[in-house]
Formats: structure tokens, sequence, C-alpha cells
């Protein structure tokens, strides 16, 4: 099939609840795409650490943020916040929360959440 379209709404394969976080996953044509919803108070270290058990995040992200702010840091001390309709990629080693009182919706081409 050379076209494939599934709507988070109706058809995600994945559907994943963490603590202030909800991850939705669709796989269009092999590629794995995620919509991440994240609570105003959101926070990598405080809720997501516990459950991987690394001491920042391990992964790469590719993403788009539609909704929100968020601000990252990494461990080498470099830092970034992105908001709406910024494009981003994050390399492992990282931190990051939501700011500003906000939720945040982003979508991810590249990363894994909670594995």
């Amino acid at each position: 099939m050379p076209i494939e379209v599934k709507s988070f709404t109706s058809q995600a394969d994945e559907t994943k609840e963490m603590p202030n976080a909800r991850v939705e996953s669709v796989n269009v044509l092999g590629q794995r795409v995620m919509k991440l919803t994240l609570a105003p108070e959101w926070k990598w270290s405080r809720d997501i650490k516990p459950i991987v058990g690394t001491s920042s995040c391990q992964a790469t992200h590719t993403g788009i943020i539609v909704e929100g702010t968020i601000h990252c840091v990494c461990d080498d001390g470099s830092e970034a916040t992105y908001s709406e309709g910024d494009a981003y990629a994050i390399s492992p080693n990282h931190d990051a929360w939501c700011v500003g009182g906000s939720r945040a919706v982003v979508y991810e081409f590249a990363g894994v959440w909670g594995e």
C-alpha cells in the first residue's frame, strides 16, 4: 500500500497512560508516530525516570510541538525551550518539563516513552 492514513482519535495502535502524560501511537507504512499530551506539571525526572530507571532520558526525540511550552536540559548543560510551532531534535541524556502552567501537545517521529 503506497499510502496509509490513521487517526489518533479513532485508530491509535497503542494508547499508554503514564504519570502526567498520555502517549498515543500509530504505525503508518512501518513508521511509528506518537502524540504526547503532557499535563502542566509533567517533568521527565519525576514522572518517567522511576519507570525507566535511568538517571536521565536515554532516547533521541524528533518532533513538533503544537501546544504549550517545554524546557529541556541536557546532562552536558546545554538547554532549550520550545513552544507551539517549533520542530525539535534532542539527543540522549536529558531532562525536560512543561513550563508556563499549561499542558503541552507534541507529535514525535523518533524516540521512545517509558520503554
